[in-house]
């Protein structure tokens, strides 16, 4: 997987749970999350504070569910 795939991925979806990009892109989420801070520190990219839902199933617990929104 490459940077550019991320973005539009997540300009697609707006908003992303990180289970559900290391599931898509079937990467684990430790070397998800160095991509991740990339855009971030671009600034095209937030994580959401911890207790954010991710606008999905409403099933997961938002108390340990990291979830990601793109500003890009």
């Amino acid at each position: 997987m490459i940077l550019s795939e991320l973005r539009d991925y997540l300009k697609s979806h707006h908003r992303a749970p990180l289970m559900d990009m290391a599931h898509r892109f079937d990467v684990e989420p430790d070397a998800l999350r160095g991509m991740l801070g990339k855009w971030i520190a671009k600034g095209k990219l937030e994580k959401l504070p911890q207790d954010s839902e991710c606008g999905g199933c409403c099933k997961c617990d938002a108390a340990t569910t990291e979830v990601y929104e793109w500003k890009g």
